[in-house]
């Protein structure tokens, strides 16, 4: 389950909401994992995810997303095993530059991002070569077609 927080002051990605929910089970489908996670989705501002990136990673610069994944330690059940995986916080305006960069559609790069930072919740890096490609070809594998 995606519970879903915006901290901006636009509600342009509310019709993009059930989209999230239909990534999040093609996710755990691909992954061959069971429904049995909960998760937070936070959109914020540049402002707001420079802070975050700053103060939770030492990196003083404004990024698309990030993740903060609670498995890391050991699963969270919150009740009749359910597990908090942890929340993920997207920057509203670059999903508008980045879709405009990548020349694809503003749907798709949120739904890229929340993808990515899933993947990151479950696990997933992109530190070295060798888990980046494994972790790239599947948000490909996930997002597909989505133009």
């Amino acid at each position: 389950m995606v519970n879903i927080v915006n901290k901006t002051k636009y509600d342009d990605f509310k019709q993009y909401y059930p989209l999230l929910d239909k990534y999040y089970k093609k996710t755990l489908k691909v992954l061959s994992l069971e429904d049995k996670y909960v998760l937070s989705l936070i959109t914020v501002g540049p402002i707001s995810i420079k802070r975050i990136n700053r103060d939770y990673r030492n990196i003083d610069k404004v990024t698309d997303v990030i993740s903060f994944a609670l498995l890391d330690d050991e699963e969270v059940q919150i009740e009749d095993g359910v597990v908090e995986l942890g929340d993920i916080f997207i920057n509203r305006d670059r999903v508008y530059s980045q879709a405009k960069e990548y020349d694809h559609s503003v749907e798709r790069e949120f739904v890229f991002l929340f993808v990515h930072g899933l993947l990151h919740l479950l696990g997933y890096d992109h530190m070295n070569k060798e888990d980046e490609k494994e972790m790239f070809a599947l948000q490909r594998k996930i997002v597909g077609n989505l133009k």
